[in-house]
């Protein structure tokens, strides 16, 4: 198959870690750490996307500790950015220019009801230019963050009588 008739159905990731924007930093890069992704579509009840968010928007938000990290939303990180996205039936010409024109290096891939099916990375784009085949398509699969991780932090240390 030649990356001129290819499209973004053909090379997208449908296996997603993705996360609600009701979640907090520290879930996001937790979830990208146990998934072994860079990217995690922001996505409401309704499966539409918010935005993506990469390691770099985390790291480079990232500042004191977990407790921090707890107590915000990861929609905060989103920053009102635009999130360009793809059909599935989009070229992968027309993928790789919405890449470069955004200034990203991943698309969410949006079905005609308006749900995520899948990412295209440049990883994705790069393996599709070698003529490397990704595994065959199926259906997307997607693991969203529903669960919560607080923070164990240690006692406040109790004051000695003689202190009072």
């Amino acid at each position: 198959m030649n990356v001129d008739t290819m499209t973004a159905a053909d090379v997208m990731s449908r296996v997603l870690v993705t996360v609600r924007p009701d979640e907090s930093p520290l879930m996001a890069w937790e979830l990208m750490r146990r998934g072994g992704v860079h990217h995690l579509p922001v996505v409401d009840a309704r499966l539409h996307v918010l935005g993506v968010l990469s390691r770099e928007d985390i790291a480079s938000h990232w500042s004191g500790g977990p407790a921090e990290q707890s107590d915000e939303q990861v929609r905060t990180l989103l920053g009102g950015r635009r999130c360009p996205h793809v059909a599935p039936d989009s070229p992968m010409p027309c993928v790789a220019a919405a890449m470069v024109d955004s200034g990203v290096d991943v698309v969410p891939v949006i079905g005609t009801s308006g749900n995520l099916e899948g990412l295209v990375t440049s990883t994705d784009v790069l393996r599709a230019v070698a003529g490397r085949r990704t595994p065959p398509g199926g259906a997307t699969e997607m693991a969203v963050g529903l669960f919560r991780l607080e923070p164990v932090l240690p006692p406040k240390p109790s004051r000695a009588p003689e202190d009072i």
